[in-house]
């Protein structure tokens, strides 16, 4: 899973931010990573984080171990360890979280079912993370209109 989304297009080639499909691995392993311990580690390490499977116990156990013994190298401290979901919003097709509807009303959109099943689930994790309270939400319209939602 190495696919960009247009929205994070002022960053990807630096990869000075987290892009989504890093943040949707980091949610899966269960690892909190700071943006300026994303930034102490190497462009390859990175690079690494982006291209590494997280999918399989197995892959998910490597990405958490790779991802702690980078940030330990760099920094001295561990990555801050987060609950895992088990059942993830995003790879729930048959619902439309609440909280997601409710920040797409705000710009006059309406997500049907029918709209929220023909995502992929690296785009319904964006939309989730990009909805949250408190997220910067400069994206989130672009999202939605990237995603054809509007």
């Amino acid at each position: 899973m190495t696919d960009f989304f247009e929205f994070e297009a002022d960053f990807v080639n630096s990869l000075r931010c987290i892009p989504m499909q890093v943040r949707c691995k980091l949610d899966t392993c269960g690892i909190k990573l700071k943006l300026s311990d994303w930034n102490q580690m190497t462009t390859a390490e990175r690079q690494a984080l982006v291209e590494l499977p997280c999918t399989t116990e197995t892959e998910i156990q490597s990405y958490r171990d790779y991802i702690q013994q980078s940030i330990i190298q760099r920094t001295g401290i561990p990555a801050t360890k987060l609950p895992i979901e088990p059942h993830p919003a995003w790879l729930d097709s048959a619902t439309v979280p609440a909280s997601l509807q409710e920040k797409a009303q705000e710009i006059g959109v309406t997500l049907t079912q029918q709209n929220w099943v023909a995502l992929t689930p690296l785009q319904r994790f964006a939309l989730i993370k990009l909805s949250h309270p408190g997220h910067e939400n400069k994206n989130f319209k672009s999202a939605i209109a990237e995603f054809h939602l509007l």
